[in-house]
């Protein structure tokens, strides 16, 4: 591992409800060196999925600062932000948001649509993270046409397919039975360690925590002691 990808500095987020503010996180400090894999896993509320908002530049803090890859991010908004996540950061999440008229190669496609690369450069790119995933041969299949594990490989490699540093990965197996969520599990670990890729990940499941290089935990907005997942 080498510099930190991911540097958080006493942050804070706050949401205001009614005539409440709710705090959510409580002058967090954190760095994920780059090609980490790491799990975030803790009680419902404590924070995790904020956490993840914030790193994925999906949502800013309410103070401090969060650097991606040397970059402040919390300075960045609106167009600005959503240009820097279209090439920097990968999203998984647990359902696997597909749309289902358009077939796997066309879902992987989209996240390239809002580049300036040629068709034929986009129909490389899309078969590159397709081989990847082990779907070159669903190409041209619809979600309904997929099983649950083969869906979740089509958001996989279209979260790969612009070639982000940072994958942001929310419950990506809370949908799927044991055997399958440990071949997508499977998957990010060779992400991680054969292609370089520094992921994040949100879980409940303490047996897809163990997939991860390191485990936090947060609890009421706090991380506690860090631990190291089995290898």
């Amino acid at each position: 591992m080498s510099e930190a990808m991911v540097q958080v500095r006493n942050v804070q987020k706050s949401y205001v409800r009614g005539k409440q503010t709710v705090e959510v996180l409580h002058g967090l400090t954190l760095d994920i060196p780059a090609g980490d894999f790491v799990a975030l896993m803790g009680p419902s509320g404590s924070g995790k999925t904020t956490l993840l908002n914030l790193i994925g530049g999906l949502d800013s803090p309410t103070t401090g600062e969060i650097l991606v890859g040397g970059e402040r991010i919390d300075r960045l908004t609106g167009g600005r932000l959503a240009e820097w996540r279209a090439r920097n950061v990968g999203f998984v999440f647990q359902f696997y948001n597909l749309m289902p008229v358009l077939t796997a190669e066309r879902n992987v496609e989209l996240p390239l649509l809002l580049t300036k690369l040629s068709a034929a450069q986009r129909r490389k790119s899309v078969a590159i993270a397709l081989e990847v995933v082990g779907l070159s041969d669903r190409a041209r299949h619809k979600p309904r046409e997929l099983s649950g594990g083969q869906e979740q490989r089509v958001a996989i490699a279209r979260a790969l397919v612009s070639d982000p540093a940072l994958l942001i990965c929310d419950e990506p197996t809370g949908d799927l039975d044991r055997k399958t969520a440990d071949e997508i599990l499977g998957l990010l670990q060779v992400l991680n360690r054969e292609h370089g890729k520094t992921i994040v990940m949100v879980t409940h499941d303490p047996k897809a925590a163990d997939f991860a290089n390191r485990i936090l935990h947060l609890e009421k907005g706090q991380l506690l002691e860090q631990a190291t997942a089995a290898a």
